[in-house]
């Protein structure tokens, strides 16, 4: 199930001198639990389906002419088009690029959230985790020590470098070695 819902609560009419009466469909778009809003006219959705049958099999869309502009024929394309969108996000895993334009949505999460650490786009769960590895450890914690009791050899090698171990290793040899002034 996609992190996307969709609704087209409502409708209004639009009239200009420039050009003939069209009708405007508000978009109600849920995604991440934060919801807005768009308008979009018939033929933005007409203009949708064109460029969708390049890549998937898009349902039936309302028919485009309507002879009769009354609220009850308005309301039937309404509940159409609301329903033409609910079956593209129901019917494909991967939501078309030009579906998520037409919905303004500019970043569609790809994983769950509690994955989402990096990036995923081009690289792989690999390059997520952390890079860097222990070299040493402590086997008690020095500032717990009483006094004049911590020397190095309390220090153990936990993991290497693979290209850079010897020098590390002569490096702790040398260390372990030395007794350090008392704290």
């Amino acid at each position: 199930m996609h992190p996307v819902r969709v609704s087209i609560p409502s409708f209004r009419s639009e009239n200009n001198s420039i050009e003939k009466g069209y009708t405007v469909f508000k978009i109600d778009v849920l995604m991440s639990g934060r919801l807005y809003s768009i308008e979009k006219r018939y033929s933005e959705f007409h203009a949708l389906h064109k460029m969708l049958k390049r890549s998937i099999k898009p349902p039936e869309m309302p028919s485009k002419h309507v002879r009769n502009w009354v609220p009850k024929v308005l309301e039937q394309r309404r509940q159409g088009l609301e329903l033409y969108l609910q079956t593209i996000i129901m019917e494909n895993e991967v939501l078309p690029k030009i579906f998520l334009d037409f919905l303004n949505i500019r970043h569609f999460p790809s994983v769950p959230k509690t994955e989402s650490c990096g990036s995923f786009d081009t690289e792989s769960v690999e390059s997520s985790k952390l890079s860097h590895q222990p070299v040493m450890l402590f086997l008690r914690d020095p500032y717990l020590l009483p006094h004049g009791t911590f020397t190095l050899p309390n220090l153990h090698p936990f993991f290497f470098f693979p290209k850079s171990s010897t020098l590390i290793s002569l490096i702790f040899v040398f260390f372990s070695q030395m007794n350090f002034p008392t704290l």
